[in-house]
């Protein structure tokens, strides 16, 4: 009895360890399961990763193997006409600038005349100085038509054509010019010519300003200005100085409208066009405000200044320089050292500005066109 009784006293003893053991294992399986949980998830996410970066570096692959696209032929030597938009057509343009001429920045152009391969990269900086220092106005090219006509396969072309079409395209696209091919207009003295007045046939504009080819614009905010003044005449030129060599103007205004213009052409001499002559019969504007009397300066006068000049300040306050000098062939020639020494002027301060003007039309010129000084013409 006593055996029997001690036999089930240690059932319930036996039977309470056998389920701890299994609880144990029980424990110790959910524990290997959420390791492997935690295993797998990491292991994903190393791959994933992997799998990200593998993509990445295949793309980058791909960019750098990728074919190059063909480089078309250059253009047609025939030139074209505008590329991009015009300069002051923009939101700003129209209602935010101040001091906005007449009929709004569209309305008005700087325009060059070119009649020689010469005078096209002297034209090309002009409209390089006016891009770069933003100025709103239009520009406008006119060239010799017979430049646009293409030759046979057998006629070879002008080095000096080929200079000049690449200088038009180049103020097309880099500077947006507007190129306009033109023919003489008129036949005085037996030599077919297209004159000065032929820039009032230009009627899209109601201002338009021409500046001397061989020169350098420094400040266009002074130039800009003058498409604001009131004129008087339809003609108005801005000279340099009081002196006679600067009585010329050095800029001209203009109003273009057909009326005029057939009336100006009409009244040219039937013998002989004599430019130089038709500018001196250009009215001078009188009073310009005191804040733009140094506008314009032609390098011929600093010979006339005194001991007080500033050349720093001279250059900082002046918008438009004419370069001409007596004795001089011109900026865009390598002229000989005699001629210089003639021609700067004697005094420091003077002869440091026109020293200067000189060397930044030499660099600019290898800038903007590639183009190296002429050399000096040979005397017969």
């Amino acid at each position: 009895m006593g055996i029997l009784q001690q036999s089930f006293a240690a059932e319930p003893i036996q039977f309470a360890e056998s389920w701890a053991n299994v609880a144990y294992k029980w424990a110790d399986f959910d524990g290997y399961i959420i390791f492997r949980r935690y295993v797998f998830l990491f292991t994903f996410l190393l791959f994933l990763s992997g799998y990200v970066l593998q993509q990445q570096t295949v793309h980058s692959l791909q960019a750098a193997i990728k074919p190059q696209p063909v480089v078309q032929p250059p253009p047609s030597p025939v030139l074209a006409k505008h590329f991009g938009t015009p300069p002051g057509h923009s939101f700003f343009d129209k209602y935010l600038a101040s001091n906005r001429p007449k009929g709004g920045w569209s309305k008005v152009a700087y325009t060059q005349l070119v009649r020689n391969h010469l005078h096209v990269c002297n034209a090309l900086m002009l409209f390089a100085e006016l891009e770069e220092q933003e100025s709103m106005a239009q520009r406008v090219l006119l060239y010799p038509k017979e430049w646009d006509a293409k030759k046979s396969g057998q006629q070879a072309l002008d080095p000096r054509l080929e200079t000049s079409r690449r200088l038009l395209r180049e103020a097309a696209k880099r500077y947006r010019v507007m190129l306009q091919p033109v023919e003489p207009m008129v036949k005085i003295g037996g030599e077919s010519v297209f004159p000065l007045v032929g820039l009032l046939s230009l009627s899209a504009y109601k201002r338009v300003i021409y500046l001397p080819a061989s020169g350098l614009v420094l400040d266009t905010s002074g130039l800009d200005h003058l498409f604001t003044l009131p004129m008087e005449s339809s003609i108005l030129g801005i000279s340099a100085g009081s002196d006679t060599e600067s009585a010329s103007p050095s800029v001209m205004l203009l109003q273009p409208s057909k009326d005029t213009f057939q009336s100006e052409l009409a009244a040219l001499p039937a013998d002989k066009y004599d430019e130089d002559h038709y500018l001196s019969t250009i009215p001078l504007l009188a009073d310009l405000p005191e804040d733009q009397v140094h506008v314009v300066a032609r390098t011929s006068g600093l010979r006339s200044e005194d001991d007080v000049f500033d050349a720093e300040k001279f250059l900082d306050s002046t918008s438009y320089v004419d370069i001409a000098d007596l004795g001089m062939l011109g900026p865009e020639f390598d002229s000989p050292r005699q001629s210089i020494v003639s021609a700067r002027p004697d005094k420091p301060e003077p002869k440091k500005a026109w020293q200067d003007i000189y060397e930044k039309y030499r660099v600019r010129r290898m800038d903007v066109c590639g183009l190296d000084l002429e050399p000096a013409p040979q005397a017969a």
